[in-house]
């Protein structure tokens, strides 16, 4: 599997976030662990909010124009 990554895909991994998964399915999501345990990556991405459309970012005109129209005091 690693050499249909690429020769430079080792250099970027990061190790799975299990405690960051396992905490949002446990403890916020509620699942039971035979339920979360069953899901598939796809189904947790998307339980977790990770289908959401995603939305355009505010950039520095957006936040300028924002403080003119509704200034300070």
């Amino acid at each position: 599997m690693n050499a249909a990554a690429g020769a430079d895909a080792s250099q970027d991994a990061r190790p799975f976030p299990w405690g960051q998964v396992i905490h949002a399915g446990l403890s916020l999501l509620r699942l039971s662990p035979t339920v979360f345990w069953a899901l598939t990556p796809i189904e947790f991405f998307a339980m977790t909010g990770g289908m959401r459309p995603r939305r355009d970012e505010l950039d520095r005109g957006g936040l300028e124009g924002l403080m003119r129209a509704f200034p300070d005091g």
